[in-house]
């Protein structure tokens, strides 16, 4: 059966090619004056916008339909970064894909070759090593696992994913059975910091322990924060409705009023 044709009302081919034929044509001269105007950089703050949203689908479990739009949202984004590249002559669509793919079939011998892993852990060790051997072909020889961390990320998520980079080739620095005394130890130290410098250093000090302990049990301090301000975010809407429904501001509570109602809305 032929495949249908492109149509005013649907102006682009079937599969994956049709978001980034739409890129290319609100790229095209003819097409949208702002779409014409974005830049790498300009897409930049999209991008980060639209990965958060994602975020927020999967976090929430807010469905399928949800989690299409969105996954849409990023692809199309990717799109109009490759539309922008190829009209700079610097690559395409098709080069990008086949790029990334040529990329994850060197890095997975064990799937399209002949070498043999015990385990995931074992596939991310070998991941790593590989991605040292090609920053080394690459003239980046001083580049380590941590450096190939975005400083970009949320500060949570940077720290945890430099934390788990240094365990995969052997550094650990904070033994487990440590965990505990080095939050106890910094949140005193932090307690009993006498100016900001140093209340700065040991809250961050704290925060890596914390870290540090999170990731031992399999948790990410990002996502864990996250959900955990979510919850916060929810029992002050609670709060602030019931307040409203009664006619009442913060202000007019003592304490222990406040206290109690924000006990009973957990």
């Amino acid at each position: 059966m032929a495949e249908p044709r492109p149509s005013a009302e649907r102006p682009y081919p079937d599969g994956v090619a049709a978001a980034f034929e739409v890129a290319r044509r609100l790229r095209a001269p003819d097409g949208c004056p702002w779409d014409r105007e974005q830049t790498h950089e300009t897409l930049r703050t999209y991008l980060m916008e639209e990965a958060h949203e994602l975020m927020e689908v999967i976090d929430r479990r807010l469905g399928d339909a949800k989690l299409l739009e969105e996954l849409g949202d990023v692809l199309f984004l990717v799109a109009m970064h490759a539309a922008i590249a190829e009209e700079e002559g610097r690559f395409d669509a098709a080069r990008l894909s086949e790029s990334v793919a040529a990329k994850m079939v060197a890095r997975h011998p064990h799937v399209f070759g002949g070498e043999q892993v015990a385990d995931a852990a074992e596939v991310l060790r070998l991941w790593e090593r590989r991605k040292a051997d090609e920053a080394a072909r690459a003239g980046r020889e001083a580049e380590t696992v941590v450096d190939r961390v975005p400083v970009t990320m949320p500060a949570l998520a940077w720290t945890l994913q430099m934390q788990k980079r240094a365990a995969r080739v052997g550094l650990d620095p904070l033994p487990a059975a440590g965990d505990l005394a080095e939050i106890a130890d910094r949140t005193r130290a932090l307690a009993e910091a006498d100016d900001p410098d140093q209340a700065f250093r040991e809250a961050g000090d704290l925060l890596l322990a914390v870290v540090g302990l999170a990731r031992r049990r399999d948790v990410s301090a990002e996502d864990a924060l996250r959900a955990a301000g979510q919850r916060f975010r929810d029992r002050f809407a609670a709060l602030d409705g019931e307040l409203r429904a009664r006619g009442v501001r913060y202000e007019d509570l003592d304490p222990g009023e406040r206290a109690a109602l924000w006990e009973r809305t957990d």
